[in-house]
């Protein structure tokens, strides 16, 4: 997989069944690649009206919106699959009518997933309500993307997906409430306490890092990324880095100018792959992410919930914390 800041790379044109979508919805011909075929049941419980009918772009954010609606929602999410690529992903006729019978979609934005935007626009919905993310939290193509791994933005899309749940259907206004009220205290509590305690334990900790998703997880726990911004942009655009950074590098894990190294399993490149073996060998512990959920199914919280305490773990072995 080929994380990137996307908007930096230019996205695949809509093409063969995709552009198909974008003329009619409801295109039977083409292939329905998509691993979520469950769009059929919830265009019918739309046109009951018991159950809002939801399309994520990405599964991160789906896995959320599940959890807030509950009974009351269906969630597809397009991208749910860890060996697909987010950035680069064809739209099937499948995800056109999805997208067409929502009567909510959420887009995480900062040209991070342009498909989802043409696919939108292609299958307008006159009551649907739509949710990016980078509109959200105020960033435009050119800031990081990843913002499912920024902490306070994760909390600002639960606030949100609530506000636009209780809207959608008033009726039910006090059942969101409940549930985002659970979903915070509750589900996401392990998540939160881990956030907080690596923070207040290991703030201010030089780290080594891949590539540019593990920025804005590294900022909200505190932590310091060493490694140059132009390699970490590099390996996140599918570019060659430069010399002088791969040696910047060499030399911060030689003198253990680093703590830890945390890598993109998803986005292991030949660079990367030097990069963790020198650290390994040098006795920097390594830690992983990956880009979308894993395993496929997984909850945003368990899986990051794993990943922090992975995290976690490498700094107290750093420290000498074990």
């Amino acid at each position: 997989m080929r994380s990137a800041i996307a908007h930096r790379i230019r996205p695949r044109a809509l093409t063969g069944c995709a552009a198909a979508v974008a003329v009619l919805a409801g295109a039977s011909a083409c292939s329905t690649a998509s691993s979520d075929t469950s769009d059929g049941s919830a265009s019918g419980k739309r046109a009951s009206g018991k159950v809002i009918p939801i399309v994520a772009a990405e599964n991160f954010w789906g896995s959320i919106a599940q959890q807030l609606g509950g009974s009351h929602v269906h969630v597809k999410s397009i991208i749910d699959n860890p060996a697909a690529d987010p950035h680069d992903y064809e739209p099937t006729a499948a995800d056109g009518r999805a997208v067409a019978t929502a009567r909510y979609t959420i887009v995480n934005g900062i040209g991070y997933d342009a498909w989802a935007d043409k696919l939108l626009s292609a299958n307008p919905g006159s009551d649907r309500t739509e949710l990016k993310i980078g509109d959200l939290v105020g960033l435009r193509p050119g800031g990081n993307p990843h913002r499912w791994y920024a902490p306070a933005d994760v909390h600002k899309v639960i606030e949100k997906i609530t506000a636009d749940y209780k809207k959608i259907d008033p009726d039910h206004a006090a059942f969101y409430d409940a549930r985002k009220k659970t979903y915070l205290d509750t589900t996401l509590a392990p998540y939160s306490r881990l956030v907080s305690g690596i923070k207040s334990t290991y703030a201010g900790m030089s780290v080594g890092a891949s590539e540019s998703i593990v920025t804005p997880l590294a900022q909200g726990l505190g932590l310091k990324i060493a490694t140059p911004e132009s390699f970490l942009d590099a390996i996140s655009e599918g570019t060659d880095p430069t010399a002088k950074d791969k040696t910047a590098i060499d030399q911060q894990i030689k003198n253990k100018k680093i703590k830890i190294y945390v890598y993109n399993s998803q986005n292991s490149t030949a660079d990367v792959r030097a990069q963790v073996k020198e650290a390994k060998a040098a006795g920097i512990p390594v830690a992983t992410v990956t880009e979308t959920l894993t395993p496929a199914g997984a909850s945003f919280q368990n899986w990051q919930v794993r990943q922090l305490k992975g995290i976690q773990k490498a700094l107290a072995r750093a420290t000498g914390n074990k």
